[in-house]
């Protein structure tokens, strides 16, 4: 990805080294879901038909959901009893950060950068004004509006304050884990947390919250999908308007940010814990479906074509 040359974000606040995640917190998240974990943290098993725990650690690398998702009951519903967290070591300061990252923090930078510039266009071009989230770095664990997390849940947004949370940590377990190297990967996820944000602008998050507080399990874990795979498509749509306007990608790029999709699949997941699938309990969609709306943004360059809510195909 062809980063370097463009501009900054202002938009970075790095708590890294700071003492809001110095000691122990409970849960109590809210907002709508968006975010991408990792594990460390993790509930009671028996979650969405048959989980245990270990299927639960090994979802929570799934990007695309809030918090809140590992401290409920019943398939990811809302209304579960809040989870205590772990704490990571105690962050190292920035001062001591190595050269790798504070460049990677520069590229975050760069990356948040792009993406305000991509959809303050789309929204003017639609008529409608963008306010540009901020994104915070930590080490270890965070405060937000939405609750107390440690780096365990991973890249998350708070609809609450409008924030991505993010722990540089994660891109290398993207790596190590995922085996879904490569700086358009680590943009990819970005992206996607901003779609999260795109969505609570435009009014969809929080009717599809309430929707799904009113819903059964199955139907609540569908709106979720919707929810995700439309996140993965904005994801795609920015890539595409950004790469319009300044030719920031490099062969293999696109194929970085669709191994990354296919990586976290619902299924591919499932598989991996419990050696077989129970679609009813996706909430994020199969390897196939991330990977066909990411596609599906990127080709069209359309938030139009992101509606998963009324595609006859999921």
């Amino acid at each position: 990805m062809l980063w370097k040359q463009g501009r900054r974000s202002e938009n970075v606040e790095d708590r890294r080294g700071s003492t809001d995640g110095a000691g122990m917190g409970r849960g109590g998240f809210g907002g709508f879901p968006g975010g991408f974990r990792i594990p460390g943290g993790g509930r009671r098993a028996g979650v969405g038909g048959g989980f245990g725990l270990i299927a639960l650690i090994i979802l929570a690398l799934v990007f695309g959901v809030d918090p809140s998702v590992l401290l409920q009951t019943g398939g990811g519903m809302p209304g579960g009893a809040p989870s205590s967290y772990v704490p990571a070591d105690a962050p190292r300061p920035p001062a001591s950060q190595t050269a790798e990252e504070a460049e990677l923090a520069e590229f975050v930078s760069a990356v948040l950068a792009s993406t305000e510039d991509t959809w303050q266009a789309v929204f003017a071009a639609a008529g409608r004004t963008y306010e540009e989230p901020r994104l915070v770095l930590f080490s270890g664990a965070v405060q937000s509006a939405c609750g107390y997390a440690s780096a365990a849940v991973g890249p998350f947004y708070c609809p609450r304050d409008q924030k991505v949370y993010l722990d540089l940590e994660f891109f290398a377990e993207l790596q190590r884990r995922f085996r879904a190297p490569g700086d358009f990967a680590q943009a990819y996820v970005i992206a996607h947390e901003i779609g999260h944000h795109v969505q609570n602008l435009l009014g969809i998050a929080p009717r599809v919250e309430a929707a799904r507080r009113q819903a059964s399990p199955v139907e609540a874990n569908r709106l979720s999908v919707m929810m995700e795979l439309q996140a993965d498509c904005l994801a795609g749509v920015w890539a595409h308007q950004a790469h319009a306007s300044g030719a920031i990608l490099e062969p293999g790029d696109i194929e970085e940010a669709l191994n990354a999709a296919s990586a976290i699949g619902d299924d591919r997941l499932q598989r991996q814990a419990q050696g077989y699938v129970v679609p009813d309990a996706f909430t994020h969609g199969s390897a196939e479906q991330r990977v066909r709306w990411f596609r599906r943004g990127f080709d069209q360059g359309d938030m139009r074509a992101c509606d998963t809510f009324s595609a006859e195909r999921l």
